[in-house]
């Protein structure tokens, strides 16, 4: 293999459901503090024991960002590397795989900055593995993938609020009113950081929300790709809304990995579109 895309586990696909074929594939875990558990954000983390611990811990939790080494052993072995990271304005994943990628100069090493999450790296993982069947050389991958960035927008919604508030980003009475309330948080992906849109009540809301968002900034009937955690119905219904308004949409589903996973927590949605 001549090509190799490396990840870090905020991607939400693993090297069984990628699809790559003869490109290489390889995704650089996430790591998890949770009271006193440790978990690695690799293929089998059962995200579901994870999201019951966190639910049952009483403290702050945290997560730490791949190291450069983890990087560097992940870029070993091909020709032409191509990197995704989660956004660099919310870890220090991306500056970990530049540093990474310094160390190994005589390579061919593009680090990706996806100003997102899970879903939009997904998207920008599926052209590129396009690109590279095309016979397309390593700078015109580059350069498209970063157009692609650009072009792919994000939209979330969050049910549960647990984490805001162990972590001191929401008071602890706001968060149970919002809970028994049902309400949603619908947030964007806006240049790398978050930005909270609206606040809504009950899933149906939740679900319009974002189908009006996506048609407010210029959503066509390209591609869809929604992350879920552990709440498939309410992205199968997403599925639905969308494909009602735009018939030709592709959609894909994933599951949360545990990073995102531990940012969206039970029930949560996120959304990549193009």
């Amino acid at each position: 293999m001549k090509w190799k895309i490396v990840a870090d586990s905020s991607c939400d696909l693993d090297a069984l459901s990628a699809g790559c074929g003869q490109v290489g594939f390889s995704t650089v875990p996430f790591h998890i503090s949770v009271g006193e558990h440790e978990y690695t954000d690799r293929e089998q983390l059962d995200t579901l024991s994870l999201i019951d611990d966190m639910e049952a811990c009483t403290q702050a939790t945290k997560t730490a960002c791949p190291s450069p080494g983890e990087w560097k052993d992940a870029f070993e072995g091909e020709e032409n590397v191509l990197a995704l990271t989660i956004s660099g304005r919310l870890s220090g994943s991306y500056n970990s795989a530049s540093a990474a990628s310094h160390m190994l100069g005589s390579k061919n090493i593009t680090v990706l900055d996806s100003k997102s999450t899970g879903p939009a790296e997904a998207l920008c993982i599926r052209h590129i593995l396009a690109w590279i069947r095309e016979g397309r050389p390593f700078d015109y991958v580059s350069a498209r993938a970063h157009e692609l960035i650009d072009e792919t927008k994000t939209v979330f919604a969050l049910s549960s609020y647990d984490n805001l508030v162990k972590n001191g980003r929401m008071s602890k009475i706001a968060g149970f009113i919002a809970k028994k309330l049902g309400m949603w948080g619908i947030g964007i992906g806006n240049d790398g950081m978050i930005a909270i849109k609206a606040k809504v009540r009950g899933v149906s809301s939740a679900l319009k929300t974002i189908v009006d968002d996506m048609l407010e900034r210029g959503f066509e009937g390209r591609e869809v790709i929604i992350s879920h955690c552990h709440n498939l119905p309410a992205a199968q219904k997403l599925c639905a809304r969308i494909s009602e308004k735009w018939h030709d949409a592709k959609i894909t589903v994933l599951n949360t990995r545990g990073l995102n996973s531990y940012y969206a927590e039970r029930g949560g949605l996120i959304v990549a579109f193009r």
